[in-house]
């Protein structure tokens, strides 16, 4: 694994610390707060309040990835992601991520100001079109900037009926080598991949504890590791709750352990709170703060 990767006027160190990843879904479906911030106003005000706060990326998305979500239009979403990035890059130069599965979305995002690509299908869902240079994993090679590849079954749409593993870990590594592997292939450096395993995603309840108790061996891949649990549905069973904005200490809990077994970025919706608890966390475990 790389020791570092430079974004900007940000150094990420893997090992050193845990890096905060703020969400800034501009959708009105996402399952946790659309239409809260589907506004340019509302947005940029959200974006540079997590700035305040001390996030270290913005994760952008236009494309609702709920569980039963559908997809919308290429021109819908770059209509929502493409103005919050400008607005942003105009105030401040913290990193901006495209959550987005279009190569198309990509490539426009990073030429407005956007530095990493955020792929929740880890470059499946855009590898067969009819010209290959707009495939995901070869615009991003051709961009030059760092890609998240996570692991998913299906889509959005189907993901939830798609939770049957022989092995769920093997499985995971096994797809995610793939996707290193095309990845290098087509151009990508080794120093621009981010793995995700992909918790939510075709995950069920008790795969998305046994990922979290795995995150070690997800590591052995060899590449710094995102955890997404902010406020989803399992953490709801834990606690009998509901409304996904009432999980916030569930969450909390889910990224404090995900730090002890070697997350490097944790993505989530409350940047203050979870600021908090990496840094207490990493103090405990890391001697960084």
């Amino acid at each position: 694994m790389s020791d570092s990767l430079i974004i900007r006027n940000h150094r990420f160190i893997w090992g050193s610390r845990t890096y905060l990843m703020g969400i800034l879904n501009v959708t009105p479906d996402s399952f946790s707060d659309g239409g809260q911030f589907n506004h340019l106003e509302t947005a940029l005000k959200q974006a540079q309040m997590m700035i305040d706060r001390g996030v270290d990326i913005i994760d952008i998305g236009g494309q609702s990835t709920r569980p039963g979500a559908k997809q919308i239009t290429l021109e819908e979403e770059l209509e929502r992601v493409i103005p919050i990035i400008k607005a942003i890059r105009e105030v401040s130069d913290i990193p901006i991520s495209i959550d987005t599965t279009r190569a198309i979305v990509a490539q426009t995002s990073i030429e407005k100001g956007a530095d990493i690509v955020n792929d929740i299908s880890g470059g499946t869902f855009d590898r067969a079109g009819a010209f290959h240079d707009r495939t995901m994993l070869s615009t991003v090679a051709k961009l030059q900037v760092p890609i998240i590849l996570m692991h998913i079954k299906g889509t959005p749409k189907t993901m939830q009926t798609l939770t049957d593993y022989q092995d769920l870990i093997g499985e995971i590594k096994q797809f995610l080598q793939e996707r290193i592997e095309e990845a290098i292939t087509l151009g990508i450096k080794k120093e621009h991949i981010i793995l995700d395993p992909g918790i939510g995603f075709a995950k069920n309840y008790e795969q998305n504890l046994e990922i979290l108790r795995n995150i070690t061996e997800i590591k052995t891949l060899g590449f710094p590791v995102l955890i997404g649990t902010s406020r989803k549905s399992f953490i709801g069973k834990i606690l009998n709750r509901e409304n996904p904005q009432e999980r916030i200490w569930g969450t909390a809990a889910t990224c404090s352990y995900a730090i002890t077994q070697g997350a490097d970025i944790l993505r989530v919706h409350d940047v203050s709170e979870m600021y908090d608890v990496i840094r207490v966390t990493d103090a405990l475990t890391k001697n960084s703060y």
